[in-house]
């Protein structure tokens, strides 16, 4: 077992939010947003030939590179000045 921490867009958290109370009353149980992240996340994990799954890990992993090399860049820039 692992602790993970995830760090999502507010959006995202409110969808999910929404999700949790749909859920939460079709079923008559309470359901945690923990409880519809989990499940999303497994069941992207138990899909990984799905191409729009794979198409948006491309796009987030392309955000974060050049986040990041723009950050890397201005460090430079930074301590060249």
């Amino acid at each position: 077992e692992a602790r993970v921490l995830v760090i999502l867009p507010q959006e995202l958290v409110d969808q999910a939010r929404v999700f949790t109370g749909r859920a939460t009353i079709s079923m008559k149980l309470p359901v945690s947003l923990q409880i519809v992240l989990r499940a999303l996340i497994e069941e992207g994990l138990k899909r990984p030939d799905n191409r729009a799954l794979l198409t948006h890990v491309a796009r987030q992993a392309k955000t974060v590179r050049r986040i990041r090399t723009a950050a890397r860049r201005s460090k430079v820039r930074e301590a060249s000045a």
